[in-house]
């Protein structure tokens, strides 16, 4: 019992040093925390350009200040790309991209290739946590063998735990330290050095019993989200062919005190988590003979979304006597989400590339992205348009996609020619404005 002995006390006192393996929105937020309660914190991404920027105390990430990391420099933040320094670390926090494959399945290449750049390096008295979204059963089948194949027994000298990362972006009410922090435990040891670990930065631990069960509590967050939006979804088009506004029911239907949570539909999903999440749990769940119908279905209707969208483009185009074909179309917002530049599985890319397949002329306009950013899959040779009574008005058609607080609806309702809104930005009827 002498390594967690020796590893919980290095917790309790702050003197262990914490490795956040992956710099990015999950793990920069972390680190911060981290230091901010006054542990020496080592950072590892395979991007150099990252590394290199934040150990000059400048930033990549919108809503995380350049003040913030270059105070956490100051207080003994390295960043690095040699995980051979995996080894000065007492705890290894894992947050790497869990994306899908071209054939929709699990893509653990990042969870697997950071666990075997780390494990020639472990020691005795560490603890591994993974906060990367994945299938249950990750933890227990993915890393344990790799750490054991090391000599190390789990639970005794190496300490292993699944604690699910819940970073939202541009959320003004939860941060890192404010929102609960789940850990499941691959022993009932690796349980008590995982909420050691955490508790020590998150106001709030919620133990459960096992990583499998902390993986699936995560699923199931994602997995509900997707489902209540592929509902709303659904019902936004069954409203749009009755002539009813949805966002008007929905706004009703949440003056009732309980028993319904409002959703709000849109282009379609975005993000790294709910667009990807589900079909881990898919994928997972036909190695035991099941077929989960009621998360495919609600997939099904969400990736729909952008097609359904672009139809709208083009039936009010089509009633003002034009062609997707040759109009000029400003998409307004790009990133996946209100108010943050993370342009991460964003439907925003997608309605730009399908107009632009049927003969548009795409631009954008979002400040949070001023330049287009390259991505694994999609990329268009764009800056942010300038959002200007004489720019709106060169335009046949403003598409409304992400609802940034910065935008001037009113100035793009009184000068656009024609506005199809898939956000309910627009709130009373008007001429110009087609709801989508």
């Amino acid at each position: 019992m002498g390594a967690k002995v020796e590893l919980l006390r290095k917790l309790d006192d702050r003197s262990a040093v914490i490795g956040i393996v992956g710099l990015g929105y999950v793990g920069l937020p972390l680190m911060l925390r981290f230091v901010d309660v006054g542990y020496r914190v080592l950072g590892f991404d395979i991007d150099a350009a990252k590394v290199a920027k934040l150990t000059a105390g400048e930033t990549y990430i919108e809503h995380i200040p350049a003040k913030a990391v270059a105070a956490a420099r100051a207080k003994g933040f390295e960043a690095t790309t040699d995980f051979a320094r995996a080894r000065e670390a007492d705890a290894l926090v894992i947050c790497v991209p869990t994306p899908l494959d071209r054939h929709r399945e699990p893509d653990l290449s990042f969870v697997i290739g950071t666990m075997e750049s780390l494990a020639p390096h472990l020691r005795a008295g560490q603890i591994v946590s993974l906060e990367s979204t994945t299938y249950p059963g990750t933890t227990d089948e993915e890393l344990r063998p790799r750490i054991e194949a090391r000599g190390f027994a789990v639970g005794r000298d190496v300490f292993l735990v699944f604690s699910p990362e819940r970073e939202d972006p541009g959320n003004p009410n939860f941060g890192t330290r404010t929102i609960p922090k789940v850990c499941g435990g691959t022993t009932p040891d690796c349980l008590e050095v995982g909420l050691a670990l955490y508790r020590q930065a998150i106001d709030r631990m919620v133990p459960v019993s096992s990583t499998r069960a902390a993986e699936m509590t995560k699923l199931l967050e994602n997995i509900h989200r997707a489902v209540n939006i592929g509902l709303v979804n659904e019902m936004k088009m069954i409203a749009d062919r009755m002539g009813i506004d949805i966002h008007e029911v929905i706004r009703a239907a949440a003056t009732k005190p309980f028993g319904f949570v409002p959703y709000w539909p849109g282009p379609g999903l975005g993000g790294h988590c709910i667009p990807i999440d589900p079909f881990y749990l898919t994928w997972k769940a036909r190695e035991y003979g099941l077929h989960t119908r009621f998360i495919e279905l609600a997939g099904e209707v969400n990736r729909a979304m952008p097609e359904w969208v672009v139809g709208k483009v083009a039936d009010a185009l089509n009633d003002r006597g034009k062609a997707i074909k040759g109009s000029r179309i400003l998409v307004l917002g790009i990133a996946y989400k209100k108010n943050v530049d993370d342009m991460r599985e964003s439907p925003a890319v997608e309605l730009m590339e399908l107009l632009t397949k049927k003969g548009a002329t795409i631009a954008y306009s979002d400040p949070h992205v001023p330049v287009f950013p390259r991505m694994r899959e999609h990329y268009f040779e764009l800056k942010s348009a300038p959002l200007d009574a004489q720019s709106v008005a060169s335009y046949d058609l403003v598409l409304v996609a992400t609802n940034h607080d910065a935008f001037d609806y009113d100035l793009v309702r009184n000068h656009a020619k024609l506005i199809v809104d898939t956000r309910g930005v627009y709130l009373e009827p008007a001429a110009n404005v087609v709801k989508a």
